[in-house]
């Protein structure tokens, strides 16, 4: 299909009769990202409520963090395999309806080890929805303007870290951390409903299959394209996890404090989205290298402004988000590149940013564990940043010679 056939095809799928308006699509479908990172991130700041009263220490209870994130790499390939004959309307709602029922049970876990099987479910649906709700974002807009529209279902995820998490800690305060996670399993089934009213009613595509869907496994630009995510976007993470470490430990603030430089740095992340979502749109090579050389600049500079106090530190955090464009730049270089393997590529993506959130803190975590100071974080980062842009010029020198561009 030429560019201007897709783009074609893509305007009469948003205007056709009795379809949904494009916004109203992608807001029910970002709803489920602002759902989704809401207990991503909750988890976190809910970690020593629930190992008190679960009865561990705070570090075991870090394994019901890493549950999740495994279950985002376990169910983003088989999930997205396993839907490819459905039609994505309803393979949407199946998810967005286990991801309610799954955090339900993680708000009812009377043990720690039925918590953390509940984590590890809740993640499974994690990927594969992400990676089809952009499918569905991408066909319902020229092909000039898919990025654009992938960023604004990101955009739940990033609202989630700026409103969704403090939101739930916050009640969490009052009701119990149980609570977090109930909130969660209504905002998906808002979501499911959201999406039954208003996602596009497209048929299943006849020919799909989940071999067809593996053949993405067989593709060095999806593999490369992934690496590249998984690689410089953990720069972010090496980073985000240890701001209220730095900011208590190495500043000697308040958890206040802490509470507004990871605000700042939500309001970061939501801005850089939706503007490397407009550039990409325009120049999506160039964008990502502006994002991972970006990134690997303000991230260099990070322990300087540390040492300089809470304000150039923040602003440090707020520039660092320019990475944050890095997920809806790598989601659509793969719907350029995965060929008819279009579901399980979009989700693999989001098993890679969940291998970046542990590869860069444990990269930070040995810096530190040397008798480095929290700030050295902003050194990780920055190497892991420049080798993502390192990864994407070779990612683009293969496809060249291999004839994908």
């Amino acid at each position: 299909m030429t560019d201007q056939t897709a783009e074609i095809a893509g305007q009469a799928a948003a205007d056709r009769p009795g379809s949904a308006p494009v916004g109203a699509v992608l807001f029910a479908l970002a709803m489920g990202g602002f759902a989704i990172g809401t207990t991503e991130f909750a988890s976190m700041a809910l970690l020593p409520n629930f190992a008190a009263d679960l009865g561990v220490s705070e570090a075991r209870a870090a394994d019901a963090i890493s549950a999740y994130a495994l279950g985002v790499v376990v169910g983003a390939p088989v999930l997205a395999v396993a839907g490819a004959r459905m039609r994505k309307r309803l393979l949407l709602i199946w998810l967005m309806l286990a991801f309610a029922v799954f955090n339900s049970l993680s708000a009812l876990a009377p043990t720690f080890g039925l918590f953390t099987a509940s984590r590890f479910l809740s993640g499974l649906p994690h990927g594969a929805y992400f990676g089809v709700a952009a499918l569905v974002a991408a066909s319902i807009v020229p092909r000039n303007r898919r990025a654009s529209a992938v960023a604004r279902i990101f955009l739940g995820l990033t609202i989630a870290t700026t409103v969704g998490v403090p939101a739930a800690s916050w009640i969490s305060q009052f009701i119990g951390w149980r609570a977090g996670f109930v909130i969660v399993g209504f905002l998906a089934l808002a979501t499911a409903v959201a999406v039954w009213l208003k996602a596009p009613r497209t048929p299943a595509d006849p020919d799909a299959n989940p071999l067809r869907e593996l053949g993405a496994l067989k593709n060095r630009q999806v593999w490369l394209t992934l690496a590249t995510g998984a690689i410089g976007f953990g720069g972010f993470f090496a980073v985000y996890t240890y701001i209220a470490s730095t900011v208590i430990t190495t500043l000697g603030r308040s958890q206040t404090e802490v509470a507004l430089v990871l605000m700042v740095a939500g309001i970061g992340m939501t801005i850089f989205n939706l503007v490397m979502g407009a550039m990409a749109d325009r120049n999506l090579n160039l964008t990502a290298f502006i994002a991972f050389g970006g990134g690997a600049l303000v991230l260099v500079l990070f322990p300087t402004a540390v040492g300089l106090g809470l304000w150039p530190m923040a602003l440090a955090v707020l520039c660092m988000s320019v990475l944050g464009g890095v997920s809806t730049v790598m989601q659509t270089r793969l719907m350029n590149v995965a060929g008819d393997a279009q579901q399980l590529a979009a989700s693999l993506h989001h098993a890679a940013f969940n291998v970046a959130n542990a590869l860069g803190p444990f990269l930070a975590a040995r810096a530190v564990a040397a008798g480095h100071g929290f700030e050295v974080s902003g050194y990780v980062g920055a190497a892991l940043s420049a080798a993502g842009f390192v990864l994407f010029a070779v990612t683009l020198w293969d496809a060249r010679r291999t004839g994908y561009e």
